[in-house]
């Protein structure tokens, strides 16, 4: 019961980055970017879309709700895929992103997506390493998932 209540709870605080959208009215900002996870489903799911990360963060792993210790295979694949398209992201979107949002926008937000992952690798090599637990498994999952509902894959360029 206890796990259940961790991983729920844990899941309903991936609401709080999406609170910082209330503050981002004009535009993307350093401290709400407009991450892709975010700014997509908006079109077609408007205000529920805030319930993206928390959907996805409960779907991802439903074995934090049993309580499993164990790092998922494919939780390492969505790591190694990420970091590749993050990367990829920023230098396709860059010139975009310093024509509109400007230099200083750009550089911090590539830089807190570099925080972001290194802390994520971090993460997933201490949970290879050390022995598997619930805490492990469920703090890796939360970073990744504020990751992608914070800064992962920002808005670079105008809006449409």
């Amino acid at each position: 019961m206890r796990t259940k209540l961790l991983t729920i709870i844990a899941g309903l605080s991936l609401l709080i980055p999406v609170l910082f959208l209330l503050f981002s009215k004009e535009g993307p900002t350093l401290l709400y970017p407009f991450p892709a996870l975010m700014f997509v489903p908006s079109f077609l799911l408007r205000r529920a879309a805030v319930l993206v990360p928390v959907v996805l963060f409960f779907v991802w792993n439903p074995g934090l709700f049993r309580g499993e210790a164990k790092i998922p295979r494919r939780s390492y694949i969505l790591l190694i895929a990420t970091t590749i398209l993050s990367v990829v992201w920023f230098v396709v979107g860059w010139r975009d992103g310093l024509a509109v949002q400007g230099a200083r926008y750009n550089y911090w937000i590539s830089s807190i997506n570099a925080l972001w992952i290194a802390l994520l690798w971090l993460l997933f090599f201490w949970g290879r390493k050390e022995q598997p637990s619930f805490r492990a498994n469920l703090l890796l999952h939360w970073v990744m998932f504020a990751w992608f509902a914070w800064y992962a894959f920002p808005f670079l360029g105008e809006l449409i």
